[in-house]
């Protein structure tokens, strides 16, 4: 398979037979870093994790109160709660025996930004860049 220079969409000046894109696509970086996180979104377990957290009264919930909910031991959740925390969603806190999570709204609020825009609104910003000059 042969690989031929192809021009971008609508961006090669010529008349398409579609309409040009209204913002620009995901750059490299930013599309490595969302693949993380829809990675980690893409478990079941990690999901319903996500899921528990945020819907939590008060914003954190303890470790101790996620493990019965599932039919897995307690370092296995710990091992999926990890992952979440890499991806960014989540973040947590030891406190004596128990660790706590609460979610990052910072990347859920990203994630939303992307899959709810509007038509010719320009892609939330990844962390880190917003300001940057």
């Amino acid at each position: 398979m042969s690989k031929q220079g192809l021009a971008g969409l609508g961006q090669d000046g010529v008349d398409d037979c579609c309409p040009g894109l209204l913002t620009a696509p995901l750059d490299e970086a930013w599309s490595v870093e969302l693949a993380k996180v829809f990675k980690a979104l893409g478990d079941p377990i990690r999901l319903r994790l996500l899921s528990m957290i945020a819907s939590r009264a008060g914003g954190e919930v303890c470790v101790c109160d996620l493990t019965p909910a599932f039919d897995l031991s307690q370092p296995t959740i710990s091992h999926h709660l990890k992952l979440l925390r890499q991806a960014g969603l989540i973040d947590c806190e030891r406190r004596g025996t128990w660790v706590y999570y609460w979610l990052l709204p910072e990347m859920t609020d990203r994630l939303a930004g992307i899959l709810t825009r509007p038509a010719g609104r320009p892609l939330p910003e990844p962390a880190g860049t917003a300001g940057d000059a």
